[in-house]
């Protein structure tokens, strides 16, 4: 993948979650895996940003200042989980509105649902910490996506559009509950 191809997936795909109302404003980050380390969205920007608004973070560890404040999640996931190319962290209505309603999983009831995530981890870690950065990574060892209760979901996947996929897919998910169920307890 060339810089070219790689930051027109940043702008496109940060586009495509504006646009479905995955994410509101200069909410959520983005990241795809290069040359030992990893391009990021900088903390605070639009996700449809220009190439002005990644940073490189180096595979070392070492922080790039500006990078979003989900660095360490965005990290843990490319140390645990090397198959897994693109994160795209989001913040779905639905999907933050029920696990904020839920256990400790999300049994989907759409067959699509059923078919690519038929349950999604719900983590209770607090955003921008390491401890979150592990339980994420440690649960995407065996799924594409997974939801911060209260906060969003982390979608990963091969290439950005496989991550976007996810994150579109739990907003389904729990959009369908939350219409077919209101009555029930999560």
């Amino acid at each position: 993948m060339n810089d070219q191809t790689l930051f027109t997936d940043f702008s496109r795909i940060g586009r495509r979650l504006f646009e479905e109302h995955l994410v509101g404003g200069n909410f959520g980050n983005m990241s795809i895996r290069h040359n030992g380390g990893y391009f990021i969205t900088c903390t605070g920007s639009y996700l449809d940003a220009d190439p002005a608004q990644i940073v490189f973070m180096p595979g070392n560890g070492r922080v790039t200042p500006g990078a979003s404040s989900e660095w360490r999640v965005h990290t843990a996931i490319y140390n645990e989980v090397p198959e897994h190319r693109a994160v795209v962290h989001a913040h779905p209505v639905h999907a933050v509105a029920l696990s904020l309603l839920c256990g400790s999983e999300i049994a989907a009831v759409d067959s699509e649902g059923k078919l690519l995530a038929p349950t999604i981890t719900v983590v209770d870690d607090a955003p921008g910490t390491q401890e979150l950065a592990d339980t994420v990574a440690s649960h995407l060892k065996n799924a594409n996506v997974v939801i911060a209760r209260g906060h969003g979901t982390f979608a990963a996947g091969k290439d950005m559009d496989q991550a976007y996929l996810f994150t579109s897919l739990a907003e389904h998910c729990c959009k369908v509950l939350l219409y077919t169920k209101p009555w029930q307890k999560y």
